[in-house]
């Protein structure tokens, strides 16, 4: 950085330090592979199964190649053990799987989501972290308004999947873009999912304010992106999306106040008001789903959701202990899944709620696996958010904004997985997996990249960078 003084007799000023171009080029690389993860079903539709499943093997090994060329430190002990447990644990239900073929394919495309994710988590500081999420975001919205202002603009109705102008009239669940831009209706963008398209949507709006809390450059614009992420949210009329915007509010409020707190013990008032406020909550949730769920223009069962529920459960209550056999997404080219549950005439390809997904592909073993993952990632993003950035006997280091992303994501997911089994796959896995090694791995923002947090965890000098 440039040190610039009045003094005559002080230092000539030196101009930045230039970013290697490799570095450069890796930095483009992982926003490529974040936005492969964001834009999800997008890539299917554009490309068909085999054309996206051959760009996420090709990337996957291509993130392989790069990791073992960077070479970044590696703390063994820090590893999320809970995520490799539960890949290890799928892997092995391929011995016993009622449908072995969609457990072969659909391990594959979870493994090379954690790839994905440890990769970017190692090779990445927690600002080019977030920095490299945000410009992935934007691609992925506006890819997606320009995708629904272009159907409406040159195609003038509906679009199918591959580009194709339907013949004749069909059923709206079938369509990559309903052409309801202009006239009012939910918009899909690039996923051909409204719900997909909300969802990701707030998460753009919670990272493009925490650049905008962090000072990040260019924060005109940043407030032009906060504009059009929040105008796909409502557009897009996702009643989970709005649930998880309040939840995410409410802990926003909560670690906000936390970090206000001076005397030892201040903050178990706040933990008990936290917890009376959401167990208050959940139970006017449940007993006022109707009304709530009327004024968001949705049914109490969550449009047909809870007949998905009854009839995933009676399948997995013949194998409770280790389940059926992985499979996230169901494969409908599979018999076991094709027409079991129809909906709108299509088969249905997930739970959509990811805690019965689990319970019927892997079991009880495979919940507990999956609590495991969410506990320890919500405690440590936790006091990650909570907690004063600290590695010696200074105690007043100011928080940074960046810590914010893990608890606002990780509450996102819960409150999704409620209603969707997205948090299973693609994104939604690979931030879990992502934004979990990272706060293990580099438990500190502003103190030097990931190889440093074991320099942290033996006591060792650390040297801060701007």
């Amino acid at each position: 950085m440039a040190v610039l003084t009045k003094h005559p007799a002080g230092p000539v000023p030196a101009p930045p330090a230039r970013e290697r171009t490799g570095h450069l080029l890796l930095r483009a690389w992982c926003v490529f592979v974040l936005f492969q993860a964001l834009a999800g079903v997008a890539w299917v539709h554009a490309l068909g199964e085999t054309g996206a499943g051959f760009v996420a093997l090709v990337s996957g090994l291509v993130s392989v190649g790069v990791w073992a060329t960077v070479r970044p430190p590696v703390n063994w002990r820090r590893l999320p053990w809970f995520v490799l447990g539960y890949v290890a644990w799928a892997a092995a239900s391929a011995l016993w799987s009622a449908w072995p073929a969609t457990t072969g394919i659909t391990w594959l495309l979870l493994a090379v989501t954690t790839t994905q994710g440890l990769f970017v988590a190692a090779v990445l500081t927690w600002k080019e972290t977030v920095a490299a999420i945000a410009a992935a975001l934007k691609w992925v919205l506006s890819l997606s308004l320009l995708f629904e202002l272009g159907v409406s603009l040159f195609v003038g109705g509906p679009l199918l999947p591959g580009f194709v102008v339907p013949a004749e009239k069909m059923d709206p669940i079938v369509y990559w873009s309903r052409d309801n831009l202009f006239d009012g209706g939910r918009i899909q963008g690039i996923f051909g999912n409204a719900n997909l398209l909300a969802v990701v949507a707030l998460l753009a709006v919670i990272v493009f304010a925490i650049r905008y809390a962090a000072r990040a450059p260019r924060r005109v614009l940043l407030l032009g992106w906060i504009l059009l992420a929040v105008f796909l949210l409502v557009r897009a009329g996702s009643a989970t999306a709005y649930l998880s915007a309040l939840a995410a509010a409410v802990v926003l409020t909560t670690v906000l106040l936390m970090r206000t707190v001076r005397r030892p013990g201040g903050r178990t008032v706040y933990y008990l008001v936290y917890a009376a406020t959401a167990v208050i909550g959940g139970a006017a949730l449940w007993f006022g789903r109707d009304a709530i769920f009327g004024a968001l223009g949705r049914s109490s069962d969550l449009t047909g959701r809870e007949g998905i529920w009854q009839a995933v459960l009676e399948r997995a209550a013949e194998h409770p202990v280790i389940g059926w056999g992985f499979a996230t997404p169901w494969l409908p080219s599979d018999p076991m899944f094709d027409r079991w549950i129809v909906d709108h005439g299509e088969t249905v390809m997930q739970a959509h709620n990811m805690w019965i997904d689990v319970f019927l592909q892997l079991g009880i073993i495979g919940v507990l696996l999956m609590a495991g993952i969410y506990l320890a990632f919500i405690w440590r993003s936790w006091f990650f958010a909570i907690d004063r950035p600290r590695w010696d006997l200074r105690a007043d280091r100011p928080y940074s904004p960046l810590t914010l992303l893990p608890t606002l994501v990780a509450t996102v997911l819960l409150v999704q997985g409620l209603a969707e089994s997205g948090p299973l796959l693609l994104w939604g896995w690979m931030f879990v997996v992502m934004l979990g090694s990272k706060v293990t791995q580099a438990p500190l923002v502003g103190v030097g990249p990931a190889e440093q947090s074991a320099l942290i965890e033996r006591g060792d000098p650390v040297v801060a960078t701007p």
